[in-house]
């Protein structure tokens, strides 16, 4: 029994390599598409006790906390409507708590973006959303 229990973990965990290792990808082509558009990347894969954000980058003055989203299919809805309020809350205390360590940021202007990238034949399609939500 506890062989099959840890060829189980092990599969689990490979699965999960999979899934980060499509995510980082994902994020590194967010990532450069907002370079090209001008912004400046502050920190990356920001960790707190409520959460992640993928990104946080500089588009002038104003301090943006972004949400990569990837989805290969539509059929659920797509990557923009997978940031449910749950997780825009969970977005929303991390950016607080970046804010209360960094008090360098705490006077910029802020705002919530979502860059959704969703697969179209052959190509990426990329849906960035400034202002997202509040």
């Amino acid at each position: 029994m506890a062989w099959f229990k840890a060829k189980k973990n092990n599969v689990r965990f490979s699965s999960l390599s999979k899934t980060k290792s499509i995510g980082d990808h994902f994020e590194t082509l967010a990532l450069e598409h907002l370079k090209k558009q001008g912004l400046r990347l502050i920190e990356q894969n920001v960790r707190s006790r409520f959460g992640e954000i993928d990104l946080i980058m500089k588009e002038k003055q104003t301090l943006c906390f972004i949400e990569v989203r990837y989805r290969k299919k539509t059929s659920h809805g797509g990557a923009i409507s997978s940031v449910t309020p749950n997780k825009q809350q969970r977005i929303i205390k991390t950016a607080q708590t970046f804010l209360q360590k960094n008090p360098a940021f705490q006077a910029a202007p802020c705002r919530f973006d979502v860059l959704a990238i969703s697969q179209n034949n052959d190509t990426n399609d990329i849906n960035w959303i400034k202002s997202a939500f509040y």
